[in-house]
């Protein structure tokens, strides 16, 4: 892959870690601790209240995910492994590249 491809693929995956680094720091309230105080919050608002708090987290498991998948394909741009399979080693289709960057597996292996 040539050196204007791969440097297009480092943007985007550096674009993408601080999108994720806004989303994170956007939702930190989010999975705070609910409050206890019944007075202050019926029980069905806390119940909800909950729910909401574990969907953030949830989301916040899900970015972290991401994170490590888009640095690990920022590695492989750096040691000159990125656009191959990490399983066999074949090179990975372009547009499965441009759909997302971070991806690591060649069709092939990503079925199997």
């Amino acid at each position: 892959m040539d050196r204007q491809h791969l440097d297009a693929y480092r943007i985007l995956l550096n674009n993408r870690l601080v999108e994720i680094a806004a989303a994170d720091r956007s939702t930190a309230a989010a999975r705070a601790p609910v409050e206890l105080d019944q007075q202050s919050v019926g029980r069905l608002s806390r119940m909800d209240a909950i729910q909401h708090q574990s969907m953030a987290k949830a989301a916040k498991t899900r970015r972290q995910s991401d994170m490590r998948r888009i640095q690990a394909a920022l590695k492989r741009i750096e040691d000159g492994e990125f656009g191959y399979c990490t399983q066999c080693g074949d090179e990975i289709e372009k547009p499965r590249l441009d759909a997302d960057p971070s991806i690591f597996w060649c069709i092939s292996c990503m079925r199997s």
